[in-house]
């Protein structure tokens, strides 16, 4: 069953991620020749209008056909017929719609659940943050000049910025703002370091509240991916760290199993709270200036509009097409550290 529900879900987020390309390109009166779902061979389809809508074999990706890399199609429909901003506009749409609905994601999850604020209930004896005059009721308002909202935001910098240490935390008191120089310290059996200063209850919420924290939430997972990269670029991580469609899988179907006990609740807002990361990190992914992602395409785009000329398509096509067959090597490596992973 977890199965199943990971394939629909990575399924629904690639078809929002290239609804915001078919949307924005009807928006700029651009023909969409094929929305497809999958790779691979078609399946089966249907065309309505002028765009032949399809499924393909293989359930992950799929492809807005709008004739981008057609470069001698001058029909005013055409893509590349269009202002070099129209354009801009159409790429971007996918990465877009992905985090739009990423924070629709978070609302729900918010709404349901409701969020830890970031304001200190305890503080540990024998901590770092005790002997720097930290309280309980101090609001934690940055962490090392990152903005604190959720109490989410300081243990994602904590974990990510291990190396970062002493932390500066400034946390405001009765109206006033103080500033912590702290550092995490072994402070019981369990070996773990902590920093010594311990969350309040869960709060829920009114709707615009709902809106508002929905959207720390999706800063939250933003930080998430761009801390991942930043690690994975740094050497903090590894290849074997990532996770290609089969470790996507695997993971939704531990979330499953683990949540399946709980009820059917529980199992919807785990997938949820699964789904806000995939949406959110395919839609920074994307955004990166890469030959053959939507970011690669923006760079070529940016050129454009700052030289008021193209780029040759010959040269441009060349860079996508390198680019294209860099991350299908990638896709090959993460894969087989995937299936490796299951034995």
């Amino acid at each position: 069953m977890g199965i199943i529900i990971a394939i629909l879900l990575f399924s629904f987020i690639i078809i929002f991620h290239e609804l915001g390309h078919f949307l924005l390109a009807k928006k700029n009166g651009i023909r969409v020749d094929e929305f497809s779902l999958g790779l691979g061979p078609t399946l089966f389809g249907k065309k309505f209008g002028e765009t032949y809508f399809c499924v393909k074999l293989l359930p992950f990706g799929g492809a807005c056909m709008m004739g981008e890399d057609d470069v001698e199609d001058t029909s005013p429909d055409s893509f590349n017929s269009k202002s070099v901003w129209a354009r801009m506009s159409v790429i971007a749409g996918g990465p877009a719609f992905n985090l739009i609905l990423a924070w629709i994601f978070c609302m729900i999850l918010i709404g349901v659940t409701g969020y830890r604020p970031p304001v200190v209930a305890e503080v540990l004896e024998g901590s770092s943050a005790q002997e720097q005059g930290m309280q309980a009721g101090d609001v934690i308002k940055e962490i090392n000049g990152r903005n604190v909202h959720i109490w989410d935001d300081m243990n994602l910098y904590t974990l990510t910025h291990a190396g970062d240490v002493p932390f500066e935390i400034v946390y405001e008191r009765d109206g006033k703002e103080y500033t912590a120089e702290v550092e995490p310290r072994v402070l019981d059996e369990s070996g773990s370091k902590l920093l010594g200063v311990v969350s309040g209850e869960i709060e829920k919420p009114g709707i615009l509240g709902t809106m508002q924290y929905g959207f720390y939430q999706l800063e939250y997972w933003v930080h998430y991916t761009v801390d991942s990269l930043r690690m994975l670029v740094t050497g903090q991580a590894g290849l074997q760290d990532l996770s290609g469609p089969v470790g996507i899988v695997n993971v939704v179907n531990d979330v499953y199993e683990t949540a399946a006990p709980a009820g059917t609740a529980a199992i919807a807002l785990s997938m949820l709270n699964f789904g806000t990361l995939l949406t959110a990190n395919l839609g920074i992914m994307n955004l990166l200036p890469l030959p053959a992602l939507d970011g690669g395409r923006l760079v070529f785009l940016i050129i454009e509009a700052i030289r008021k000329k193209r780029v040759p398509p010959e040269k441009e096509g060349m860079v996508h097409f390198a680019g294209f067959a860099a991350l299908m090597i990638l896709m090959v490596i993460v894969m087989y550290n995937d299936i490796m992973k299951l034995f």
